[in-house]
């Protein structure tokens, strides 16, 4: 999963603003450090997000251009982002989600959701492709 990032070169080094996520800005002395300080920003703000109803904007492709990098996402909090998502735009809430897929506690189904821990197992995902169709990993993958 990668976001679209706008590089502005300023003397001793730029800023960075990402243009699928309007507000996630970012700065750094050296080329390296934004590129650092830009994974770093986007990873914050798409892991565990404190509205849990917020859906997060899906990067777009299609983006191409001057001065424009791509940002990849952390794997294990895209995961999460993706089954967050997913649940969302199903209406359910995490006790429900749990429930449906033979999960006992909720607590279980919420590591699927954070990025700390989002690394399921193949029958996990199995279970998240049955109770969400739509459910993908490409996002992930991509």
């Amino acid at each position: 999963m990668r976001y679209h990032f706008k590089i502005h070169k300023e003397e001793p080094g730029g800023w960075a603003q990402c243009i699928e996520y309007d507000g996630i800005l970012t700065q750094g002395a050296t080329r390296e450090e934004l590129d650092f300080n830009m994974r770093e920003v986007l990873n914050l703000m798409l892991d565990e997000p404190e509205d849990s109803t917020w859906i997060p904007p899906m990067p777009d492709p299609t983006i191409k251009g001057r001065n424009i990098v791509e940002v990849e996402v952390d794997p294990k909090i895209a995961m999460a982002m993706m089954v967050r998502v997913s649940r969302l735009k199903s209406g359910l809430t995490q006790r429900e989600a749990a429930r449906r897929m033979g999960i006992a506690h909720v607590s279980q189904y919420q590591r699927l959701e954070s990025g700390k821990t989002a690394n399921p197992e193949w029958a996990t995902l199995v279970k998240l492709k049955k109770l969400f169709p739509d459910f993908s990993v490409d996002f992930v993958l991509a």
